[in-house]
């Protein structure tokens, strides 16, 4: 425990230093009850019609008027689940057999005007040449895009009196120091450096651990207000292989930016 926490207070200070923000693994409202349901987070009260999806597995269903769902599929290995409904910001959770045999209840939170989705979608980042042992591998969706995202969205004139955060609902396959040590991958003599996020150009962070709810500050003096901004995702690299680059893979999926 000491070795850890020594480890995770090095990269703190390293990236102070790169001005980047080391970003680590978070879930949103979850908890157990009587079944698997979908709950408004400010109310509790149940969601209905919201679509609950497994993308590795093809699998959609949808929730009733008590905002409960079942999970009738073959879950062998972790894989992201997510919700979407008209009207809530789009959350993601990666849940595993033990997970999925349980009661769930998640709690989503409803989207305001000023909330842009960039992507609902789940995308693959690397160079789809990957170790079986890598964190989550099995539950990779489809193949690499190639190195890095990026995307183009406005923000509006108003959005200098919020503070804005960008928020990856999920996020996994990252074969980091910090994630080899915390147990996420089981990969025997390699690591990658972290995912990076760009935004206008600017980094803004550091993707050290796989995990739900990433959210990542935007600072307001790199916004470009009633013009197109971008948004930008590099996947991390083998920092023990110098014979060639080979990009760590890695997907994620409901990126959105958020205000408050």
């Amino acid at each position: 425990m000491k070795n850890i926490f020594v480890l995770i207070l090095f990269v703190l200070l390293f990236v102070s230093v790169a001005n980047a923000t080391v970003m680590e693994g978070g879930v949103m409202k979850t908890g157990m009850g009587n079944s698997k349901r979908v709950v408004d987070s400010a109310t509790n009260m149940p969601v209905s019609g919201a679509k609950v999806v497994l993308p590795k597995l093809d699998y959609i269903t949808v929730t009733d008027d008590n905002g409960a769902f079942s999970l009738n599929a073959n879950i062998k290995s972790p894989t992201i689940l997510s919700v979407q409904k008209e009207g809530y910001r789009p959350f993601s959770l990666t849940i595993d057999e033990k997970i999925a045999a349980k009661p769930i209840v998640v709690g989503i939170e409803k989207s305001n005007v000023q909330d842009i989705v960039i992507s609902s979608e789940m995308f693959h980042l690397g160079d789809d040449n990957y170790s079986e042992n890598s964190a989550n591998s099995g539950e990779f969706k489809g193949r690499s895009i190639g190195a890095y995202f990026s995307k183009s969205f406005q923000i509006a004139q108003n959005a200098l009196t919020k503070q804005n955060f960008l928020v990856i609902g999920s996020i996994i396959g990252i074969d980091t120091f910090m994630a080899k040590t915390m147990g996420q991958n089981s990969v025997a003599h390699a690591f990658s450096s972290p995912p990076e996020v760009f935004f206008n150009g600017v980094k803004i962070a550091e993707i050290q651990l796989n995990g739900d709810g990433q959210k990542i500050k935007i600072p307001n003096n790199i916004l470009k207000v009633g013009q197109l901004n971008e948004v930008t995702i590099h996947t991390g690299r083998n920092l023990r292989q110098t014979a060639y680059i080979d990009y760590d893979d890695i997907e994620f999926m409901n990126l959105y930016i958020k205000s408050e």
